[in-house]
């Protein structure tokens, strides 16, 4: 064989290592196939790994994958647009790649990483929330909210969710009475994106990490996912939330990363004592060291921090909570929004919806001390679109709701 033969071959030969071995590749990591052959083989203790998947990759992470297998570089580049711009979802639909390659993908374990949608509810004002099943017969929520502003203006924002569940727990939150699962790998927050593009058959123009779970809690993923949206997808950074209701040591860490994506903060209370009562994880992380946070993040990015707060009636909505908060966030300095969310009312839950002129006094009550405020138009009321409620119509038994293991997800934040 001659040298240049040789070397022709030698990516496919790793290929067959790979396939031999059954290897899993992380979605979008940046290393090649023959640097994982050297890793891949777990101990006999160890847990099996998870099939590796498309979604999530870059281009350059395509085209290297392509190499891998024997291929020219230019196949990763086809794959690249069949899975991001086509939105094709199973590997032997992709008709521009030679069936060889698609059978050796297939043969090595490799798969796109969609999943089906297990339910869609549509809402009279059209926004339509879904139940995706992942690859462990677990559901979870997205929303897709189509608005149009008085410009004429059309948005599309995606609501995703970052966990199975969530083990925070907030009192108001129907997520929380669902249990913890999971979290969400990069390609299962990426797909709940193209699932609502392919509802509503145009592009996402927003996304908002305000879904099932807590974001702060699956950062790596979190990141692994918002890249790709962004790169990949191409939506703006400008056009992506990150909310959390807050973990310790994680805003701060964030903020390295500069990203010039908003950071939306789950305030809903004015002081620690209230806040406490209504967000228990409150109790590990007091609100003067969020604040604190919160302004290191504005600072080091020059983007506005969004306090969310939910309205809740006769709890936390009256005019003496708003001048308390406008004295909180005026303290902390410049950069904030409140965005107020009047309470969408959940089965089970004791609290209520406030009235309307209860919304409009808090919310004037902020802006006559010169703090930013919105009010959030509730939508989907018809089609359970608080977080978790319709998953929990679908998924009758809880899921692991052990305090051990959502002891051990605020342990590993606090120490990371």
């Amino acid at each position: 064989m001659r040298p240049m033969t040789a070397l022709r071959h030698a990516p496919l030969v790793r290929a067959v290592q790979f396939r031999a071995l059954t290897i899993s590749c992380g979605s979008g990591s940046s290393s090649s196939l023959d640097t994982a052959a050297r890793v891949a083989v777990p101990p006999a203790n160890k847990k099996k790994q998870n099939p590796p998947v498309l979604l999530g990759m870059s281009e350059s992470d395509l085209q290297q994958l392509a190499l891998d297998f024997g291929q020219d570089k230019y196949r990763g580049k086809q794959l690249h647009h069949l899975l991001y711009k086509r939105k094709v979802k199973e590997i032997q639909d992709f008709s521009q790649v030679p069936l060889a390659f698609r059978n050796e993908l297939q043969e090595a374990g490799w798969s796109v990483g969609r999943s089906p949608i297990h339910k869609e509810v549509t809402a009279a004002d059209g926004t339509v929330k879904l139940l995706i099943k992942l690859e462990d017969n677990r559901l979870v929520e997205t929303v897709g909210i189509p608005v149009e502003d008085s410009k004429g203006s059309h948005r599309l924002t995606a609501c995703v969710s970052s966990q199975v569940g969530c083990p925070l727990r907030c009192s108001f939150c129907a997520t929380g009475k669902g249990g913890f699962a999971r979290n969400l790998k990069s390609h299962e927050i990426i797909e709940q994106v193209l699932a609502i593009e392919e509802i509503f058959k145009r592009r996402v123009t927003n996304v908002v990490f305000m879904g099932m779970g807590e974001p702060m809690l699956n950062l790596k993923e979190v990141l692994e996912a918002h890249r790709c949206l962004n790169k990949d997808i191409q939506i703006g950074q400008r056009m992506i939330t990150i909310s959390t209701v807050g973990v310790p040591n994680t805003i701060r860490k964030l903020a390295t990363h500069k990203l010039q994506s908003t950071l939306a903060l789950s305030l809903h209370a004015p002081n620690q004592k209230l806040r406490e009562t209504i967000v228990p994880s409150a109790k590990s992380y007091p609100l003067d060291a969020i604040m604190n946070d919160c302004k290191h993040y504005y600072l080091e990015t020059s983007r506005r921090v969004s306090f969310e707060y939910t309205l809740l009636a006769g709890v936390n909505d009256t005019v003496d909570h708003a001048i308390e908060l406008a004295e909180l966030l005026h303290k902390w300095g410049p950069g904030y929004h409140v965005n107020l969310i009047p309470f969408n009312p959940i089965e089970g839950s004791e609290y209520q919806r406030p009235y309307k002129k209860s919304v409009l006094a808090f919310s004037a009550a902020l802006e006559s001390r010169k703090v930013t405020v919105s009010v959030r138009q509730t939508r989907g009321l018809d089609a359970s679109a608080a977080c978790g409620q319709l998953r929990n119509e679908f998924q009758k038994t809880p899921l692991l709701a052990d305090a051990k293991v959502e002891e051990s997800q605020l342990e590993i934040a606090v120490a990371s």
